[in-house]
């Protein structure tokens, strides 16, 4: 699927603020084989004092900007082309639980997309024995890595209620679990604790997701969202595969990978510091939309 996105997030502040330094990670990534970003940028209005482009240690693009003068409106804005391929849906080659940690200790890199990072807990997600518990409850003799996934993707789809009012963003996965309620990042931050406790490695995705209208109704501009779902290792032959939780899915050609990480720390698309006293808003419109009828090259 070819896309074309547009993303805007607009902070209104109560008072101006001052002296503020952000990391912004909004722009797709290149995956070889699933995702090539075409064409794509980043804009920041106001201009910042200084701005500078760089890769994080996963392979994630990040803007660092700065500002000097006060400003009471901060608009981050993003376009971009999209070409996301189909997920191979085949054969399950990932074997039991039970082996894969014998297939983790033969990985000696420790590079970004070594397992090895996503096992143990970080900033945002927390080994907990009650989700351990809970997570055990999936899993049935014979079943494969896959299938032991998707399973508590199901899983957690039904025990748990989307409700944009009963978490924060820094709600801990305890929390969410213990009332069953959140939103797409206490789903998928439950979910990496859970597969974690198993010994199945997981990490943290940010994207962007085309959603569909009801049926007979028009799309809204601007009603296409972030979201975020789970990448597991699922063994070697197997590798690293989406899951996603809120929607009880493998991801597909509707979702559009902006970067990955251990958990939301490592991939928040807009994190920073300011002066400012005051409360502030903040709204985001994302448009994903599909492309048709290119006129091949030449």
């Amino acid at each position: 699927m070819l896309y074309d996105l547009r993303m805007t997030i607009t902070y209104e502040y109560e008072a101006p603020v001052a002296g503020g330094r952000h990391m912004v990670r909004v722009l797709p990534l290149n995956i070889p084989g699933l995702q090539r970003l075409i064409a794509g940028s980043v804009t920041v209005n106001p201009a910042p004092a200084e701005r500078e482009e760089s890769t994080d240690f996963y392979g994630n693009t990040t803007s660092s900007i700065s500002f000097r003068e006060a400003h009471d409106t901060l608009v981050i804005g993003m376009q971009a082309r999209v070409q996301v391929e189909a997920r191979d849906s085949g054969w399950d080659l990932s074997g039991a639980p039970a082996g894969l940690a014998a297939e983790l200790a033969a990985i000696t890199s420790l590079g970004p997309d070594s397992p090895h990072h996503f096992l143990s807990s970080s900033p945002r997600v927390v080994l907990d024995r009650t989700i351990a518990a809970y997570a055990r409850e999936t899993l049935v003799p014979g079943t494969s890595v896959i299938e032991t996934v998707r399973q508590l993707t199901r899983r957690i789809h039904t025990d748990f209620t989307y409700d944009p009012e009963a978490t924060k963003v820094d709600t801990t996965p305890r929390q969410a679990f213990d009332q069953k309620r959140g939103v797409c990042q206490d789903f998928t931050h439950v979910m990496i604790s859970a597969l974690r406790s198993l010994g199945i490695p997981a990490a943290y995705v940010s994207g962007y997701l085309r959603t569909e209208p009801p049926a007979g109704q028009e799309r809204l501009e601007g009603a296409d969202a972030m979201h975020a779902w789970v990448r597991a290792w699922c063994g070697d032959a197997a590798g690293w595969i989406g899951f996603d939780p809120t929607n009880d899915m493998l991801t597909g050609t509707d979702h559009i990978t902006v970067g990955h990480g251990r958990d939301y720390a490592d991939v928040a698309p807009v994190i920073g510091v300011l002066r400012t006293f005051g409360g502030h808003k903040t709204t985001q419109a994302v448009d994903v939309i599909p492309v048709k009828n290119v006129m091949p090259a030449a």
